[in-house]
């Protein structure tokens, strides 16, 4: 095993070691020699997003150490591989380079790509490719979208799956007449429905709204969080409100409320 403490070592050897070292069954750490690929995960997960709202926040010294966490996922996952003797993080590493080259012969071959639609197709293209080369059988043109994904951004990349063979609604505006259709489904529902006919409902209601999205360019995830950044600040803005007046907000009345979030709008506006 490679010695985290030798300065020769470039900085990936020595996070390889130390995971190696970490996951050691005689002297490693109890708690990450205990873990495996699917109590793992979780944090593969949720490092992702810290490094997306790292970028969003615009924070460059937060996004440096995330990434860090985010590089540790990997490699975690390929020394647990490689403790079974599946692959390890060479084989990883050798197999995403090999498909980066693969996938952009505009750059790495003699295929011509002028716009970011040519790079689209070109890439596409390759991904048939390499599942008819891994005898993969194209059983629907939705397939291979993972069901790990956030369920709008699965919902987005469904539909758009579904667009490329025609499955498409001609315009945005006849997705907002759709949406009127399945609200007022969801509405019935509200009145008579179980809560199983409730929850669909408001399924084909979100699924909608993802559509529409896809169709206008705006990736559902991105606008649904800075819409929940948006309530997060109004929010804590209209708590300060009240505490200047001496008010908790559990005391306030509705109409309180609603006239200090009225304010924070006004504010974000000015």
């Amino acid at each position: 095993m490679s010695n985290p403490d030798n300065k020769n070592n470039h900085p990936i050897v020595d996070l390889i070691a130390v995971m190696a070292a970490l996951r050691d069954p005689d002297t490693g750490c109890p708690w990450d020699i205990e873990q495996d690929f699917k109590t793992i995960a979780p944090y593969t997960i949720e490092e992702a997003y810290e490094v997306a709202d790292a970028i969003e926040r615009d924070d460059m010294i937060d996004l440096r150490e995330e990434l860090g966490d985010l590089l540790l996922q990997p490699i975690y996952h390929a020394q647990m591989a490689a403790e079974a003797g599946h692959f390890d993080i060479e084989d990883v590493i050798k197999d995403i380079t090999e498909k980066m080259i693969t996938r952009h012969p505009h750059v790495f071959g003699e295929t011509d790509a002028q716009t970011p639609e040519d790079v689209n197709a070109i890439w596409d293209a390759k991904k048939s490719e390499e599942k008819a080369q891994k005898g993969a059988k194209n059983i629907s043109a939705i397939d291979g979208v993972t069901k790990g994904l956030p369920a709008l951004l699965r919902a987005s990349k469904l539909t758009k799956k579904a667009a490329k063979v025609g499955f498409e609604w001609p315009n945005p505006e006849q997705v907002l007449d759709k949406l009127d259709e399945e609200l007022g489904e969801l509405r019935e529902a509200l009145a008579n429905g179980t809560l199983d006919e409730k929850t669909d409902e408001l399924g084909d209601v979100l699924f909608v709204i993802a559509n529409l999205g896809r169709m206008l360019g705006i990736n559902p995830e991105t606008a649904l969080r800075n819409t929940n950044n948006k309530f997060e600040s109004r929010f804590k803005g209209l708590e300060g409100d009240l505490k200047n007046k001496y008010k908790k907000i559990n005391e306030a009345s509705l109409e309180e409320m609603t006239e200090s979030w009225n304010d924070q709008k006004r504010k974000e506006r000015a």
